[in-house]
């Protein structure tokens, strides 16, 4: 526990608060930028005398539960939460299973790419959010159930399962190797998570393919720059694949882009206007 740096690094975030900031009132002669010492203390549930001896490198190591709560108080980010619980000699535990809250600027950046078609992805490729093309492009994901949102199950357990290629996507073996590998990382980093690990039995018990691939174990699945959907509508659409990683949620961002000016870019176009409506030939 390093006492000086804990103490300057509690003072340095307490004074870049605003009472405004915790809904509390400004108040007369505030001499002092940003909270006073009792507000982060009533804020954190714990006492003042304790929180001034933590600034003051005088108090004992604190417990996990006050660290949260002056996170709470403090407002921290979570890389700044981090640095709080490392400084006061308590690592922050690993997060029993994949995060599956998404920034709020994430899905603000999803949402803000009209001509592309965006999702986000948790560590074993839940789909956890997705812009209105996507859903064109893939699938009304918001009729599915939770468990049916899966890329990894919807690939191998699915509608386009063993090789018959999901969306009717040109890469499907490359696509299922980079779920395997993806799915051996989320096991590694998540032991203890039950959704983790049923997932895995359950796709080694219905699919053959996972199961080879599982058995050769690679962790690195590779990108792909390139693929092409065979869309019921509007017919092929090639697509330049990018993957933007959440380092701190163990997320991915997934975008779909055409080439400017190409025969894809304007089935994308049109797919942005059919949106999830099924179309229907007469007769």
């Amino acid at each position: 526990m390093d006492r000086a740096e804990l103490g300057a690094f509690l003072r340095s975030r307490r004074e870049r608060i605003g009472p405004a900031d915790v809904g509390l009132p400004l108040g007369p002669r505030r001499r002092t930028p940003g909270l006073r010492r009792e507000e982060v203390a009533a804020l954190a549930f714990i006492s003042t005398e304790y929180y001034a001896r933590l600034e003051q490198a005088r108090a004992p190591r604190p417990s996990r539960e006050v660290l949260a709560g002056l996170s709470r108080a403090l407002r921290l980010t979570d890389a700044e939460r981090d640095h709080l619980h490392r400084l006061a000699g308590a690592p922050p535990s690993t997060a029993p299973g994949p995060p599956r809250e998404v920034r709020q600027s994430v899905l603000d950046l999803v949402h803000r790419l009209p001509g592309a078609a965006a999702f986000v992805t948790s560590a074993t490729l839940e789909v956890l959010a997705w812009n209105d093309l996507a859903a064109a492009l893939m699938e009304d994901f918001s009729a599915l159930p939770r468990r049916d949102r899966n890329l990894a199950r919807r690939a191998f357990l699915g509608p386009g399962a063993e090789g018959r290629g999901l969306y009717g996507v040109s890469d499907t073996a490359a696509f299922a190797r980079h779920a395997a590998s993806r799915l051996r990382t989320a096991a590694v980093r998540y032991p203890d998570d039950p959704e983790v690990s049923g997932l895995i039995r359950e796709l080694l018990d219905g699919s053959a393919d996972f199961a080879r691939l599982w058995a050769a174990r690679e962790v690195d699945g590779g990108p792909t720059v390139r693929k092409t959907f065979r869309h019921p509508l509007v017919g092929p659409v090639a697509v330049n694949c990018d993957a933007l990683e959440l380092t701190d949620r163990d997320q991915q961002v997934v975008i779909y882009t055409a080439v400017p000016g190409s025969s894809s870019e304007e089935a994308l176009r049109l797919l942005s206007v059919i949106g999830t409506q099924r179309m229907t030939t007469p007769g």
